[in-house]
């Protein structure tokens, strides 16, 4: 069992109106009643959606952030001196963001509509920014030092300027992942309800659209090619979209494709089917299949060590993290957690795994040896 941090209440994800209708129609699309029912009754809604963004590594300091919704807080674990503390930030926190360059991080807390800067080096809250109603998810550009903040009951993006907490508004619809290109300066928006892949100029604030199809899940980008990835999860696809020609290429997954990552060492992208059980492995230069790996029970999250070339795969249902052998595409091993993991951050520097829970810690360090 992982070492967890204190005494904390269960993570449980932000539940909207909104959402909670995207996630039941899906599961009743891909599932019988009964399966349904007992999806419902025992998992939070919306968590597969914000996974990404519930825990987060600096890797300006090497310290990890997580969400700790029910306490209004976020958890903070320090390499150096191996120990956690709690910041208090608005109410109900979903998701985080940071950007390097300054040592800033942002978090989005849909309860209050706010925003709250931290600062990297003391963890002190700089200021809390309004942003309105439910704040669901965020990102962070730190070239341009913009942070982008979508609020799930809106069709309003809203811009904060990092180096002066000046807000834009902007009608970009209501985005369940954003994902930055920051060499191009392009912000990826990507709504589940959507058959449109948004892609906003940062210096003309344009918006274009990228037809992709309905039900887009999780989001990645090649820095390399620029080429963006998004996992369809009703079609048992993931969609590689050439940014300048607008070209989509279809390739096939397991059976609902939600979590995506790219390893830049080795050119391979790492798909989670979440009804499936396993995990596609893809070459990004032929892109085609190279292996489909199974995994532990409703597999969710997903890290990439890529000093190791080790998979991180956090399974929901099964209170254990599959390890890959990503130079075999094998399964090495498996690591027990606490209850319910479904997001997960690697140090590479220092093999340390740390992921947060629905029903346990919000923050647990996973010995990988």
């Amino acid at each position: 069992m992982g070492q967890a941090f204190g005494q904390v209440l269960p993570y449980s994800a932000s539940v909207n109106t909104r959402i909670l209708r995207n996630i039941l129609a899906f599961l009743f699309a891909i599932s019988v009643a009964a399966t349904a029912a007992h999806a419902q009754s025992t998992e939070p809604t919306a968590t597969l959606l914000n996974a990404p963004r519930a825990i987060v590594l600096n890797p300006k300091t090497g310290k990890v952030y997580a969400v700790a919704s029910k306490e209004n807080a976020v958890v903070v674990y320090n390499l150096d001196k191996n120990s956690t503390s709690r910041i208090q930030t608005g109410s109900n926190p979903v998701a985080i963001a940071i950007n390097p360059a300054t040592n800033h991080i942002y978090v989005a807390n849909s309860g209050s509509g706010t925003v709250s800067v931290l600062d990297g080096a003391t963890d002190s809250i700089l200021a809390t920014l309004n942003i309105g109603p439910d704040p669901y998810v965020l990102a962070s550009d730190q070239i341009s030092n913009k942070i982008f903040v979508s609020n799930t009951f809106s069709n309003t993006l809203t811009i904060i300027d990092g180096a002066t907490s000046s807000i834009t508004k902007l009608k970009a619809g209501s985005a369940d992942a954003i994902a930055i290109d920051e060499k191009l300066s392009k912000v990826y928006l990507l709504g589940y309800e959507d058959e449109n892949l948004k892609v906003l100029d940062e210096k003309s604030l344009t918006i274009s659209k990228i037809k992709v199809g309905m039900h887009q899940w999780g989001i990645a980008i090649d820095p390399a090619t620029h080429t963006v990835y998004v996992t369809r999860s009703g079609n048992s696809e993931l969609a590689a979209i050439d940014p300048l020609s607008s070209v989509v290429t279809m390739i096939p997954t397991g059976e609902t494709p939600c979590a995506v990552a790219l390893n830049p060492e080795t050119k391979t992208l790492y798909v989670v089917n979440h009804t499936s059980d396993s995990v596609t492995a893809i070459d990004t230069a032929k892109r085609s299949v190279l292996a489909t790996i199974k995994v532990g029970h409703r597999p969710q999250g997903i890290a990439i060590d890529s000093t190791r070339n080790r998979i991180y795969v956090a399974n929901r249902n099964d209170n254990s993290i599959s390890v890959i052998d990503a130079t075999q595409n094998k399964l090495l091993t498996i690591l027990q957690t606490g209850k319910n993991p479904f997001a997960l951050a690697i140090n590479p520097q220092t093999d340390q795994l740390l992921v947060t829970t629905i029903a346990g810690s919000p923050l647990e360090l996973v010995p990988t040896n």
